[in-house]
């Protein structure tokens, strides 16, 4: 069977509580790493004693370009380097006007140099407003994919979502993925806001997403956003809704 890691921010509410205690869960129901959004006070050491103790490896984590700054990123790359991480993700970044968007490239193409000078990756997570158009404010996916080298960790949902076909989007931007973000959910439908879901539980061509990302070789990273009746439970439908399809 394939590989996946898991999205800890599918469980959320339960790294908060218990971050020791909801790894091993997530190791117990069959992912093979995961991918972090956030390390709630915990040193490097700690969080790698904990991967180490449960036989998971790290796909990712999701650092926010604050944690990039020049007077932040020398132990941001430490860490990273302590738990054995190679992919840094960006999870979103100011881009409501052209000044933000001019400014979040700008730090793109500063970061990502030093960052491969360590032996680590930099990619963009996408939601679906990257790829929206607005009045006085250009898209930003071509200016981030045209501007900066930057990598992809793509998010089929989100990319679904705005009305792009995911499987198309992976072969186009297949030389610059890093990570595929794998997840369920409805394209969007006017005043009704959008959300990431279980897997088997939308209309998102997740089947074909997996072909094509296995084909191409990338890791998958697993996220359900709702947490509803509870994060573990929603993640564990994710991984037998994966078992079912044989990949």
């Amino acid at each position: 069977m394939q590989e996946y890691g898991l999205q800890l921010y599918s469980v959320r509410d339960a790294m908060k509580k218990d971050l020791p205690g909801t790894i091993k869960k997530v190791a117990e129901l069959g992912y093979a790493g995961v991918e972090f959004a956030g390390f709630f006070d915990y040193s490097a050491k700690d969080i790698k004693k904990i991967l180490d103790d449960n036989g998971l490896k790290v796909f990712g984590t999701h650092t926010g370009l604050g944690e990039l700054t020049d007077d932040k990123i020398g132990a941001t790359i430490e860490y990273m380097k302590v738990i054995g991480n190679k992919n840094i993700v960006i999870p979103g970044a100011p881009i409501g006007n052209k000044a933000q968007q001019d400014a979040t490239l700008a730090r793109i193409n500063i970061v990502q140099p030093i960052l491969e000078k360590e032996g680590l990756t930099l990619s963009f997570h996408n939601h679906s407003h990257e790829f929206a158009k607005k009045w006085f404010t250009p898209v930003f996916y071509p200016r981030l994919t045209g501007e900066t080298s930057c990598g992809l960790e793509v998010d089929t949902f989100w990319a679904f979502n705005a009305g792009i076909d995911p499987v198309a989007h992976i072969e186009k931007y297949a030389a610059r993925i890093h990570l595929i973000h794998l997840k369920d959910g409805f394209k969007k439908k006017r005043f009704k806001p959008a959300q990431g879901m279980s897997l088997g539980s939308g209309e998102a061509p997740v089947e074909a997403v997996v072909n094509k990302a296995i084909e191409l070789g990338f890791g998958i990273v697993v996220e359900s956003e709702t947490q509803k009746p509870d994060g573990i439970s929603e993640v564990k439908r994710c991984i037998d809704y994966l078992k079912t399809l044989g990949k």
